[in-house]
This record gives C-alpha cells, structure tokens and sequence, in this order.
C-alpha cells in the first residue's frame, strides 16, 4: 500500500470515528436528558464526554492533518470551491464542536453533583442542554455537508 491510500484510509476512519461517535453521543445523551432518571442521566453523560475525548478530540486533529496532505498530495489547491468549502464548514463544526464538549463536561459534574446531593437538577442544566442541542444541529449538518463535498467535489459557482 503505498502512502497516499494510507494517509486516505486514516482520513476515512477518523471521519467515520468523528462522525459516528458525534452522532451516537448525540442521539444517546439527547434522549437521557429526556429522562427522569438522574443515574441513566450521569451515567451516558460520563460516557459521553470520554467518547469525545477519546475518540472524537483525535479524529478532530486527524482529520485536517491528514486532509490536508491529501490535498497537497492530489495537487488540489486549497482554493477549489469545494475544498474551501468544505474547511469553511469543518470549522463552523469546530466552532460548535468546542462549547459542546464545555457543555458536556458542565453537565456531566451537575447531574453527578445533583445524583450525589439527592437533589432534583438545577435550572441551569436545563440551559446548558438547550444550548448543546442548538449548537449540534449547524454542527451536524456541515460535517453532513462536508462528505457531500468530499464525495461529489462539486462546482460550487462559476470559474471552477
């Protein structure tokens, strides 16, 4: 195998480790906070933010190292429509990315907090969780958008 494909296939898993751990740690989170359950609540929240550190946080820095080289390699510039794009959107889930995880964490030490205490959940984890579902769906839909891109490379306005 020579290093191109190499360097491909590591792009293609940590884009399917990014991606699928983003949206499995999503779907599972978002239908805990869904419960009464303050033990279901803890215990996917802790898993959630170590899927994110262990699996997520890497293919985030795997992803544009990679994709990048790749780039380079193929003689792309950086400025076809396409690529551009689809870095533009890769940050704009960065963007969202990072106050995710800030989210995460802030919920995860308040329902083990609220689990430890006995008490109900503060009015601000409800904040907090409306604020982590907002910033999933612009998340979501670039990183959708972006295999789009990297899939079809697109002519996305004229002169390309």
């Amino acid at each position: 195998m020579n290093s191109y494909l190499l360097v491909k296939w590591l792009h293609i898993v940590s884009s399917v480790l990014l991606a699928g751990t983003g949206f499995g740690s999503a779907f599972y989170l978002f239908f805990a906070n869904r419960s009464a359950s303050l033990e279901a609540r803890a215990v996917v929240a802790r898993l959630v933010v170590r899927a994110d550190l262990w699996f997520t946080t890497p293919a985030v820095i795997v992803q544009p190292a990679t994709g990048l080289w790749l780039a380079h390699t193929a003689c792309w510039p950086l400025t076809a429509p396409w690529l551009l794009a689809s870095v533009l959107l890769y940050a704009l889930a960065g963007a969202c990315w990072l106050p995710v995880l800030w989210l995460q964490l802030k919920m995860a030490r308040e329902v083990e907090a609220a689990l430890a205490a006995g008490r109900p959940l503060s009015a601000q984890y409800r904040r907090w969780q409306r604020a982590w579902e907002w910033l999933g769906y612009p998340a979501f839909a670039a990183m959708l958008a972006v295999f789009f891109l990297m899939v079809n490379k697109p002519a996305l306005w004229a002169g390309t």
